[in-house]
């Protein structure tokens, strides 16, 4: 095991001069970069290391010139340390930051643009000459997406972009081969829809004006092969009807959980339940129910079910007349990277 993790208090003498030397290396050779990145990735557990991070400009543009740059050789490291520095609610400066445009990557000044460009382009490896996927950006994105500022940015339509709403561009990556990047997108998209003010456009179908069409990117990662009768079917979602014999569920039970706790703060609404209920998502749910074995799945499959299918009379509506969201809980640590 790395020394860092096992002695952590080691870099944090003579008021983190080690960190600040760590900093500098970074700037070195790819090699010496790369090592200096690791082990900055795995202290930056600890808050203090984090703030001495997060609150020096001059590293976080550092980072950033480095995770644009196509032609740098550790992009994902890069990237894994901006992930954990997200931990710092100082990471909301990326929000509004503004640097040169790295062309042609991107035509925002704005730092999270251009990082959202780099995480779309990069899916495949072929932005990057060294093959960086950028999938750890997604970690830094769900981290974002818990604040508000974070949550009106995801979800706003962007004139540095042509008025493409940002969360649009991460939608698509829900059955990405890449675990990291289906976890870390997933969780962007729950944590963006606790703006519950926001749930009518995205509960709407990318054809309608406004409609970001989310159904049907939850939906299918919880569905497999299975046949539904013509009763189930009617009404289902173009894209969940008549799948390949070969579709695949996703294989990961938090992923699952995930998606399903998001579908549950879709139903704040009484205009969201309506809606789920027209587009036959019990359906989808009982078939996961019934062929998922992970006890946590069941779960929240039970509990999506119990706001269905319930009576609507009084429901889902607080004194005020204001819907009711309560935030679900989340283990950070899941997505605190280190590297070994």
């Amino acid at each position: 095991m790395p020394t860092e993790l096992e002695e952590p208090s080691l870099f944090k003498r003579n008021q983190l001069e080690p960190v600040k030397d760590l900093k500098l290396l970074i700037r070195d050779y790819s090699p010496i970069a790369k090592n200096a990145l690791t082990m900055l990735v795995n202290i930056s557990d600890d808050a203090e290391v984090v703030k001495s991070l997060t609150v020096d400009d001059q590293f976080l543009e550092s980072l950033l010139r480095r995770v644009t740059d196509a032609n740098d050789k550790n992009a994902d490291e890069h990237c894994m340390l901006l992930a954990n520095m997200a931990k710092s609610d100082s990471i909301t400066n990326l929000l509004t930051k503004k640097r040169d445009i790295p062309k042609p990557l991107s035509t925002s000044p704005i730092a999270i643009d251009q990082l959202l460009d780099c995480f779309v382009k990069g899916a495949d490896g072929s932005y990057n000459k060294h093959g960086a996927n950028y999938n750890y950006l997604s970690y830094l994105f769900a981290d974002l997406a818990k604040h508000e500022k974070g949550r009106q940015h995801f979800l706003s339509p962007r004139k540095e972009d042509e008025g493409i709403v940002p969360l649009t561009k991460l939608v698509v990556f829900t059955e990405h081969p890449a675990t990291i990047r289906r976890r870390g997108v997933a969780n962007t998209i729950k944590n963006s829809c606790f703006d519950v003010s926001a749930h009518p456009r995205l509960l709407a179908d990318q054809s309608e004006e406004g409609g970001i069409g989310l159904l049907g990117y939850l939906l299918l990662p919880l569905m497999g092969n299975e046949e539904y009768s013509d009763e189930d079917t009617e009404g289902m979602l173009d894209e969940c009807q008549l799948l390949s014999p070969d579709k695949e569920r996703e294989k990961q039970a938090d992923i699952i959980c995930t998606h399903l706790d998001t579908l549950l703060l879709l139903t704040t609404t009484r205009e969201g339940r309506e809606r789920m209920r027209a587009v036959k998502v019990y359906p989808i749910i009982r078939e996961l129910h019934s062929h998922h074995e992970n006890q946590d799945v069941k779960d929240a499959v039970d509990r999506l079910v119990q706001v269905l299918m319930r009576d609507e009379e009084g429901e889902g509506q607080q004194q005020d007349g204001q819907p009711k969201v309560q935030e679900l809980p989340e283990d950070e640590d899941d997505q605190i990277v280190e590297v070994v």
